[in-house]
């Protein structure tokens, strides 16, 4: 009991480190596993580990095969989720590179890796294949938080993120693939036979049959209303758990290949229910991948270990980093309009994630059982991947960023929460001038006009983690809260501030403090005399943004007083010489201004 506990404290105390610092959560639960597991057997008084996953006889938390049993069910789960992120619109749309870094990338990965550690470290053709299919994903979850706090070009993040996330469930196919071929090869002899073919061909039929028929089922049961809302989650547990002993039991192996299809299946429909099961899955997930690696870094052996602690093994890892990856990049990027600074900061950073380390262990654990020549490098030699190009991006991101000049001097984009038409006509105009902007809403009407209108907008809640989660944002240097509700106006300053608001963070004042401009803050938007309602007037009269030319301050001044006297006007922004814009705050009078300078205002004309 107390070592079932700590290893569930251990996990999710782990994922709050990884959180707070802001690296990659596989790297402290891998570590924490390594210590109590196999680090432990040398400073332990009896030799042995302070946690064994495997019952000994004496000591141990799974008798027999339950622990691989445990593995399985959990990768089965967590492969399900990785499915259903998987979007046909999402590969037809996030651009050339990205389609093919996931497929002929994924391609020269299993190829160039296959043939490295197969004369590298000697492992025969169908082994080196299965460690190179396994070392294909990247993942979300391990290059979220390396770019978090980079500015660096929304394109270099856009193609990192969607790689990362559209990756994940077609490597783990690739491996699952490669894995029943040796299975079945191991089952019948050295030689891959006719029979081991047929066998095979039988696991890929299961697979997707159970799969595709499992995915169908479920979501005509959705559309007829047969589940009701609170045994939801509870009935996709048991209907992911039961697809994968299912098929399992027509076809031995075909379980993980049936889950990872149905997760496809159903996150290409189009179910309103299928948000708040995926919610439950990330929940999910996390507790068991915080169980997981913890379990499976304690089962590996010093022995194993061993395996790898030669110069092969950093050859190996030296050629995975430094020409597999890039190879892969390169070949993918190639006609495109990346720099090649770009390719090379994209190159550098390829961190092997979850999904790679999970099924390697529970591959590498089966085929030991099964007795296959050298399968007991497979795990050490995944984690060693897993491990190094976690540490060696979370440590050099930053410097090899700064070093190939993709890290930006400044972060010029920026961030309107609300998405109404002043904020969309203020957006217009920065777009105009050659600015990023991005609109944020939770009204989904007005996130559609924002995208009619050619706008970046991003239909999400304010009050949820996804933006700071969102490391296309990496470049956003402003902030503008330019909502109706100041409640959420002042929440966005106070939360984003640090995350967004770098240059400048900014929002509409309230009717209150409109009516009492001695109190109004600092941070305020545009003038100490317009909230939203006076801003929405304006612009339904005057949708469109004028600019004045400015002779001095003095006349600065007499502008902004004019602007003050006429309840129809609202300065926005300053334009200097050099074409950069300004944003016009409460202390707007404390501004430098020049000769030559504009300003930018809502409403009717000004004759100044």
């Amino acid at each position: 009991m107390l070592e079932l506990a700590g290893i569930i404290i251990l996990g999710i105390l782990a994922q709050w480190f990884a959180w707070k610092f802001k690296i990659p959560a596989i790297l402290p639960l891998i570590l924490i596993g390594l210590f109590i597991g196999p680090i432990s057997t040398l400073i332990s008084e009896d030799g042995n580990k302070w946690i064994e996953p495997v019952w000994n006889g004496e000591i141990g938390l799974f008798p027999g095969e339950r622990l691989f049993n445990f593995v399985s069910l959990s990768i089965a789960l967590i492969l399900f989720e990785g499915g259903l992120t998987l979007k046909k619109e999402e590969i037809k749309s996030v651009g050339p590179v990205i389609y093919k870094l996931i497929t002929l990338g994924s391609f020269i990965t299993l190829i160039t890796a296959g043939v490295a550690a197969h004369y590298i470290i000697g492992l025969n053709w169908p082994l080196s294949f299965l460690f190179s299919a396994l070392i294909i994903v990247t993942g979300p979850t391990v290059i979220t938080p390396i770019l978090r706090n980079l500015a660096i070009k929304k394109d270099i993040s856009t193609i990192l993120k969607w790689e990362g996330i559209l990756i994940d469930p077609i490597g783990a196919l690739v491996a699952v693939l490669v894995y029943n071929f040796i299975s079945v090869g191991s089952n019948h002899g050295t030689r891959y036979t006719q029979e081991a073919l047929i066998e095979f061909g039988k696991i890929i039929i299961i697979g997707f049959s159970i799969g595709f028929t499992s995915a169908y089922a479920f979501a005509m049961a959705l559309k007829q209303k047969m589940i009701p809302h609170y045994l939801l989650n509870a009935i996709v547990l048991a209907l992911v758990l039961g697809v994968f002993v299912l098929s399992d039991l027509f076809a031995h192996e075909s379980g993980l290949l049936a889950v990872v299809i149905m997760g496809m299946v159903l996150g290409n429909m189009k179910l309103d229910a299928l948000k708040e099961v995926l919610y439950f899955k990330e929940t999910i997930s996390i507790l068991l991948i915080s169980i997981l690696f913890i379990l499976l870094s304690a089962n590996i052996n010093m022995s194993d270990l061993d395996l790898i602690f030669n110069w092969n093994s950093l050859i190996l890892f030296a050629i995975v980093v430094l020409v597999v990856r890039p190879l892969g990049v390169f070949i993918s990027s190639s006609n495109s309009n990346l720099l090649l600074n770009e390719k090379l900061f994209i190159s550098w950073v390829g961190p092997r994630g979850i999904v790679a380390a999970g099924i390697a262990s529970l591959f590498g654990l089966k085929l030991t059982m099964q007795g296959v020549e050298n399968a007991n490098y497979i795990t050490p030699l995944v984690f060693m991947i897993v491990l190094g190009t976690v540490l060696l991006n979370a440590t050099t991101a930053r410097l090899f960023a700064r070093f190939s000049k993709v890290l930006l001097k400044k972060s010029e984009g920026i961030l309107i929460i609300g998405a109404s038409a002043p904020a969309r006509l203020i957006a217009t105009y920065f777009l105009n001038n050659n600015r990023r902007v991005v609109l944020i809403d939770s009204n989904s009407k007005h996130i559609e006009n924002a995208k009619k209108a050619n706008l970046e907008a991003i239909e999400c809640d304010i009050y949820s983690d996804d933006l700071i989660e969102n490391i296309e944002l990496n470049d956003v240097g402003y902030l503008m809260a330019l909502t109706g509700s100041n409640t959420i106006n002042e929440y966005a300053i106070s939360k984003l501030k640090s995350q967004f608001g770098e240059e400048g963070a900014f929002r509409l004042i309230s009717s209150e403090e409109m009516r009492d401009p001695s109190n109004n803050p600092t941070y305020g938007l545009f003038s100490h005399t317009d909230d939203f309602i006076n801003i929405s007037e304006v612009v339904r009269d005057y949708p469109y943004i004028n600019d004045v030319n400015i002779d001095s301050k003095e006349h600065y001044l007499k502008l902004l007083k004019a602007t003050k006297e006429e309840i129809k006007t609202i300065p926005l922004f300053i334009k200097d010489n050099e074409g950069e814009i300004h944003i016009i705050s409460s202390e707007s009078e404390k501004m430098p201004v020049e000769s030559g300078y504009k300003m930018m205002y809502l409403g009717k004309k000004l004759e100044v």
